[in-house]
């Protein structure tokens, strides 16, 4: 992944915030990661990626229903 892409897989998200590549794209499907569907892809903004991992307050991104 090229640092000037302004987009990024779920599974490169999933390695930057050191989680599951099942647990990223359940965060995504229920809007704790912050996704732009593209037909049937699935990317998230490397904006929105980096004020997330700057936000002081800790992520919530246990598996649902644990």
């Amino acid at each position: 992944m090229n640092s000037d892409d302004l987009t990024m897989t779920v599974e490169a998200a999933a390695k930057a915030l050191h989680i599951s590549r099942n647990l990223a794209y359940e965060a995504a499907r229920d809007g704790r990661l912050p996704c732009i569907r593209i037909g049937r892809r699935l990317l998230v903004s490397r904006r929105a990626l980096e004020k997330l991992l700057a936000d002081p307050k800790p992520l919530n991104l246990t598996p649902a229903g644990k």
